[in-house]
Formats: structure tokens, C-alpha cells, sequence
């Protein structure tokens, strides 16, 4: 309950100062905090996800497989540092948790590991995966409102996909906007949408959560949805979520021996 009220507190700072938009918007953000439980939300150390993956090409089936996303959080610096990282993500894919997983760093470090080996996550995959977690709206809540510069304004009352939503715009000082849809009964995000900017192309990524659980005291969603320009790209369900798991340093890291592959080194085909 203490870093809820300090984060409350800080939110409430200044008000004098805040235009009405703002007002509301910090608003509707403490209460989505409440709603997905408060301190047990803002303290949460890490979780695991495990259940069903599916990728789509032109809204065409292209994949599926279990899925297992480990997430971690790290202790986020004081007063808070603009542009902080503060995660480490493992996916794994496969019956088998060592068929095939990717992991991602907060030093901008990632690998695709399988039975080959391991070999560097291309830079633009880096770059896509560091886009999302800076965008999306959990990770903002969780690490980012203390941040220098973030400002919340509130876009009022909307009705989208048939349920009527607060929405809320986070502008970081980088000019990121992240757009976020809170439910209006249970004040829980259900939607976000930002625009990616990659080697001069522009893209709209928007994600979709339903189906939210009570897991340890959090409420925390068990299906997410992916659209990239209008098409779903990737749809995942989850069977279980665990929180707090004390998960280590070495689930993030290439496992010792393991052979590193380097893609460049390899010999044209003809």
C-alpha cells in the first residue's frame, strides 16, 4: 500500500499547475494501478507466462506453438533516469523449453538460441522489442510514470469495440506517445496503440488484452492480441501465470558451452 500512495502522491504533485486533461488522466491511471492490484502490482518482481502462441501472415494462420514469456524486472534507479530499461524477457518456444528461445536484455544484447546454437538478435529485432516494452502500457505503469518528462493527459470518454473506455495519452520526453484504452467498469487497460518509426517506415502497432484473472493479488490478462497495420500478427493464450518466481540471471543468459553462431561468417549460397 506504501508505493501505491508515494506513486499516488507523486501523480497528484504540481496539480495547481496541471491543466484539467491532465488532472483526469492521472486520474483514471491511479485507479487502473488499484485495479490491478496496487502495491502487489507495482512491486512485482517477475513472472512467467506459459500457454499457446499463434503468428499470422495477411491474417492467414502462419504459426503456432507453446509458448512460455519469462519477464523480469529491475530495480529502477533513483530519482528515476529518462530513458531507463528495466527488463529482461525469455521466450521460449516448443514442447521442449530448450527447443528454441530468444532472450532480450536491458543492455541491448539479445540471442536466438536452438539446437544449432546461439546467434545475435538482428538490430532491427532489438530495436522492435525495445519499441514495445517502452510502449506498452503495463511497463509504464509498472516503471515509467516517475520518469522525467512523462506527461499523462486524458482524451476523455470513448466507446471502442463495443465498450466504453477512458483514454489516455503517455508523451514521454523523447515525443514517444503511447495511447492507452482503460475499461471504464474495471478501469484495466484493454488496448494500446503507438506508432513505430524503422529505416523510414512508418508502422501502427496496436495490442488488445482480455480475459483478466486474479493471479497472487494482481489482475493480469490471459489473452493478448497483436495488430500491425491493421492485421493481426500475433495472438497469444495463456493456461497459467505465475508471479514472483525469484527468477535468475542465468534463465536471461547463453547457457555456458553452448556454441555461438555467427551468420555473417557462413558461406554464400550459390
Amino acid at each position: 500500500m506504501r508505493k501505491a500512495l508515494a506513486l499516488l502522491v507523486c501523480l497528484a504533485a504540481g496539480a495547481g499547475a496541471q491543466t484539467t486533461d491532465e488532472i483526469r488522466g492521472k486520474k483514471v491511471v491511479a485507479e487502473a494501478i488499484e485495479a490491478l492490484g496496487g502495491d502487489a502490482f507495482l512491486t512485482m518482481r517477475d513472472r512467467v507466462e506459459e500457454g499457446r502462441g499463434y503468428s499470422f501472415y495477411n491474417e492467414q494462420l502462419s504459426g503456432l506453438s507453446r509458448a512460455r514469456i519469462y519477464t523480469r524486472y529491475l530495480t529502477a534507479p533513483e530519482p528515476a533516469k529518462d530513458g531507463f530499461l528495466g527488463l529482461r524477457e525469455r521466450q521460449g518456444f516448443g514442447k521442449k523449453e530448450e527447443d528454441w528461445y530468444v532472450i532480450f536484455n536491458e543492455d541491448g544484447q539479445g540471442y536466438e538460441v536452438t539446437y544449432r546454437g546461439a546467434k545475435p538478435v538482428p538490430p532491427a529485432t532489438l530495436r522492435r522489442w525495445r519499441d514495445g516494452i517502452m510502449h506498452n502500457a503495463f511497463y509504464i505503469l509498472r516503471m515509467r510514470l516517475k520518469e522525467p518528462g512523462m506527461i499523462v493527459e486524458s482524451k476523455g470518454a470513448q466507446v471502442v469495440d463495443n465498450q466504453p473506455v477512458e483514454v489516455v495519452d503517455f508523451t514521454d520526453s523523447d515525443n514517444r506517445v503511447t495511447r492507452v484504452y482503460f475499461q471504464s467498469s474495471t478501469k484495466l487497460p484493454v488496448k494500446q496503440e503507438y506508432v513505430r518509426r524503422d529505416a523510414g517506415e512508418r508502422f501502427e502497432e496496436v495490442t488488445l488484452w482480455s480475459k483478466y484473472r486474479d493471479v497472487g493479488g494482481i489482475r493480469w490478462p490471459y489473452v493478448t492480441r497483436r495488430e500491425r497495420d491493421g492485421q493481426k500478427i500475433f495472438e497469444m493464450f495463456d493456461e497459467s501465470v505465475q508471479l514472483n518466481k525469484d527468477l535468475t540471471d542465468d534463465l536471461f543468459a547463453v547457457p555456458a558451452g553452448v556454441k555461438m553462431i555467427d551468420d555473417k561468417a557462413a558461406p554464400a549460397k550459390k
